[in-house]
């Protein structure tokens, strides 16, 4: 509590105040009323430490008394502060508001790990925070508050998922990391799901040298393994062995593929003058009312552009999986029949992690993809449009499985 006199003080320097400076600066009014705010809060400490009020006769022969006063700088989010801080003769008063090794109040740890999860670089963070707050951060400190959501992941990594999700979109992202002293590429897969309410949920990150069926396979037995008994679709790109992974560990999983990848890889194989007639003749494959009429539409696709052989082979191999989305309605059709909505996750995760143009370690990377999806999850706070339809037509189609987890 302040004083009496302290609260006099303060509002004659307030009215006193004719700027910003003059109220924020460095020997501003906020700051000192902080301090004897801060100092006050202390004082009381001790004196609920030791016993007895400063100066009370209470004190003597208690064995323990004060032992006078030392500077300590705190940081917090105007700036930094030196503060007396009271000690006593036997060296065990432990303040709680200021606790023995602590630098900093408030929450410059948070606005530091919010800008790293921005994609700041540890540099461009010192250099903001001295600017704005007149703090001296180290890039050790900066690595050491960062670090701290270590344990975050390690409990977000291995929370235990839902029993079921109608929807889960799986794909990889490459990031560059210095490996015995060469800079390679390496792959963090992601599983994006849409769960029974409609939210979305990334259900992991991991981490592997480059993307394959085999590794997906680990994934999804982990994703198994923290409770997941079903999974209705899983959208994916077109890997190969990608759909006997997914039906090896998910077996009644529906499996369809991306047809937006699909698209990409055929044009690889096409004259340039040709791919503009080519990518608009492919659009009746996925947007026909059926299979059936896909069907036809494909054998007149083929007839046309045999010329490329690779192209029309590349749709015959992949046909099943691509046309799975004909076994639902449109509303469903229009969310599966691409991977987009983990790559647009993936786009969000570029924009953060381009600011590093390699990582020392897999688990600096890890950090920061995690951090920038913590911060992309706080506006996933609405289930996907028209959710309500789109259930009732899964209890439908999914009937007894969709009952069971109800």
């Amino acid at each position: 509590m302040l004083t009496e006199q302290q609260l006099t003080d303060f509002n004659q320097s307030l009215s006193k105040a004719k700027s910003f400076d003059d109220l924020m600066g460095k020997n501003g009014v906020i700051k000192q009323i902080m301090k004897q705010a801060l100092e006050s809060m202390l004082e009381a400490e001790i004196s609920e430490h030791l016993g007895y009020e400063k100066h009370s006769v209470k004190g003597n022969n208690t064995g323990n008394s004060r032992n006078g006063l030392t500077k300590k700088t705190v940081n917090y989010s105007e700036g930094a502060v030196t503060l007396d801080i009271p000690r006593d003769r036997n060296s065990d008063f432990t303040p709680v508001i200021i606790p023995k090794h602590c630098k900093s109040i408030g929450n410059i740890e948070d606005k530091i790990i919010s800008m790293y999860a921005k994609g700041m670089t540890t540099r461009d963070i010192q250099s903001h925070i001295e600017e704005i707050y007149g703090i001296q951060v180290s890039p050790t400190s900066i690595s050491n508050i960062t670090d701290s959501i270590i344990e975050d992941i390690r409990q977000w990594q291995s929370r235990p998922l839902k029993d079921v999700y109608p929807i889960v979109f799986l794909d990889a992202i490459y990031y560059k990391i210095r490996q015995d002293g060469k800079v390679v590429s390496k792959a963090a897969y992601t599983a994006l799901a849409i769960d029974v309410h409609g939210y979305k949920e990334m259900l992991g990150i991991w981490v592997g040298d480059t993307e394959s069926a085999r590794y997906w396979l680990n994934v999804l037995n982990d994703i198994k393994s923290r409770g997941v008994k079903d999974v209705f679709i899983a959208c994916v790109d077109g890997l190969t062995g990608f759909q006997e992974a997914i039906e090896t560990v998910f077996p009644k999983a529906i499996v369809q593929g991306c047809i937006v990848h699909q698209i990409r890889n055929s044009i690889k194989y096409v004259a340039s003058k040709d791919q503009k007639q080519l990518i608009n003749d492919m659009k009746p494959l996925y947007n026909s009312d059926n299979e059936q009429q896909a069907l036809e539409h494909f054998h007149a696709f083929q007839e046309k552009w045999q010329k490329y052989p690779i192209v029309i082979n590349s749709w015959k191999n992949n046909w099943t999986k691509l046309t799975n989305m004909y076994l639902f309605p449109p509303e469903i059709r229009k969310i599966i029949y691409t991977t987009n909505a983990v790559e647009g996750l993936h786009r969000q995760f570029r924009k953060v992690i381009k600011s590093k143009s390699q990582f020392p370690n897999d688990l600096a990377a890890i950090k920061m993809i995690f951090l920038a999806h913590r911060d992309i999850a706080k506006k996933w706070t609405m289930p996907i449009p028209n959710w309500a339809l789109l259930l009732s037509q899964f209890s439908i189609i999914f009937d007894i499985r969709f009952s069971a987890f109800l």
